[in-house]
């Protein structure tokens, strides 16, 4: 009878960890994102939109692949009530095996990655990238092995350590004058890195592959995750894909340094925020009182986080881009703009993704995610007819539609609390929304100097939050709330 590992804690120890961990993976989330932001403004001001634009090229194509090679283990791993040691021996060597049978695939098509675009460069930065894919293979699984420990602080310890030695070599090589080989130096780094650091936090070798261990529960859950994850990839990297085959690598580089400012704080807070909720919704399956409270939670701490920063983002995206990017990037400030508004909708919608997990809905959620993705891609290509910003605009009008899509879906499904949490993101949105509002205008109204509109519209936002703080009782309570987080992880339990 194959040996098991301990379940995830239950009771006690599964609020207490839980609590701890969340601590510490909104600590180290935060020096990750200030390491990825001193990151983009560092080498934002030693390359250009073209080196930007041809590592997009190829990164919006394969980067399909790095789902492909993920295939929904971890997750799948972290989820379930038990692992084997043996099962996790499996899991291993599948996540390995996908990801070198990846890079051969990916070096192998280097030449027509290069044809589609019509740039000669690519083959060599696709080829350079596969071995990306191997060293991601074999990180998996002992992530996975932390992330179901709730080993946070090794997690936190991973990412930022391989963000930070990852930048630290981009810089050195544009310095140097590599140009465009910088990114791909820092994503090689970065990968090598995180793998040293996980294996070495999670001490176990993996054995062999054993054939008697019970694999069909993980690789059914992970298949259905991979091909929603694969939906939603595509949702959003389609428009990349369109504009450096219609407009080049110089136009890419400005949508694309635009959306990844969007995505930079919403994988910061989403991810890690999925790593600690996934664990305790688990356990609270069976308990529909506590899974409601801790999921309304959950997205109450998510979307005043997200929403505050987009709305001051949108309202100052002129004198913040420019400011921190440099001039050659204020073509990006309109593209930036429009798709922080896809943002803020993606994020109202991001908890039903929680139910999906947690009560292994996956079937469910990937009949939903071909609905609201072909949905979205249809919403871009109709866009893309514009250029980048039709792409932009077709983007966030698709997420716009997408966000209640989700909640009448998984209202059919499953008993969660659908109500509350659309006027949970409702409220938020409309709060910071007038708050972004009345700092544009301020911004504009004072004019001068970019850093003279910067604060003015920073204060007067600050101002118009707490205003809305003393007069809006439900905004409030929504504030308290997040400040007791802790409160509510503390009393988590797991189900008998």
């Amino acid at each position: 009878m194959p040996s098991s590992t301990p379940p995830p804690p239950p009771q006690r120890s599964l609020g207490s960890r839980a609590a701890g961990g969340a601590a510490v993976t909104m600590l180290g989330q935060s020096a990750k994102m200030v390491v990825q932001f001193g990151g983009i403004i560092l080498l934002a001001r030693l390359l250009t939109p073209y080196d930007y634009g041809l590592m997009a090229m190829v990164t919006a194509i394969v980067g399909a692949a790095e789902i492909l090679r993920d295939f929904g283990l971890s997750a799948a791993a972290v989820q379930a009530k038990q692992v084997s040691r043996e099962q996790r021996d499996n899991l291993f060597w599948i996540n390995s095996g996908i990801g070198l049978a990846l890079s051969l695939a990916v070096f192998a098509s280097a030449h027509l990655i290069a044809n589609f675009y019509k740039e000669p460069a690519l083959v060599t930065i696709s080829q350079a990238l596969a071995v990306t894919f191997l060293i991601n293979g074999m990180t998996t699984q002992y992530r996975a092995h932390l992330s179901r420990g709730l080993r946070f602080g090794q997690v936190a310890l991973s990412d930022v350590g391989s963000q930070v030695l990852g930048l630290g070599a981009a810089v050195a090589a544009a310095l140097l004058g590599w140009g465009y080989w910088a990114l791909v130096v820092q994503q090689v780094v970065q990968a090598g890195v995180n793998f040293i650091i996980a294996a070495s936090c999670a001490r176990w070798l993996p054995g062999g592959y054993q054939r008697s261990a019970p694999m069909r529960d993980f690789m059914s859950f992970g298949w259905n995750l991979m091909a929603a994850q694969l939906l939603g990839y595509a949702s959003r990297n389609v428009g990349q894909v369109i504009i450096g085959w219609r407009t080049g690598p110089d136009a890419l580089g400005l949508y694309n340094r635009a959306f990844q400012l969007l995505m930079m704080p919403l994988n910061q807070i989403n991810a890690p925020a999925t790593s600690v909720a996934l664990p305790v919704l688990s356990q609270l399956q069976d308990d529909r009182e506590r899974f409601s409270a801790f999921l309304l939670r959950g997205q109450t701490v998510m979307v005043h986080l997200i929403f505050a920063l987009f709305a001051f983002a949108c309202a100052l995206a002129m004198p913040l881009i420019v400011l921190v990017l440099g001039e050659q990037w204020r073509e990006a400030v309109p593209l930036f703009q429009v798709l922080t508004l896809g943002g803020i909708f993606q994020t109202a919608a991001y908890a039903t993704y929680w139910v999906f997990l947690a009560r292994g809905l996956m079937r469910a959620q990937l009949v939903y995610s071909l609905v609201s993705r072909v949905l979205l891609i249809a919403c871009i290509f109709v866009g893309s007819r514009w250029g980048a910003m039709g792409v932009a605009i077709g983007y966030s009008f698709g997420l716009l539609l997408t966000w209640p899509l989700s909640l009448l879906w998984i209202g059919k499904i499953s008993d969660a609390p659908v109500g509350a949490l659309f006027t949970n993101a409702l409220r938020a949105m409309v709060a910071y929304g007038v708050a972004g509002g009345c700092a544009y205008y301020a911004s504009i109204t004072v004019g001068g100097p970019l850093w003279e509109q910067l604060a003015v519209g920073a204060v007067t936002m600050l101002a118009v939050c707490l205003l809305a703080l003393a007069i809006w009782p439900a905004f409030r309570r929504d504030v308290i709330a997040i400040v007791n987080i802790r409160k509510l992880l503390t009393q988590a339990k797991a189900r008998r």
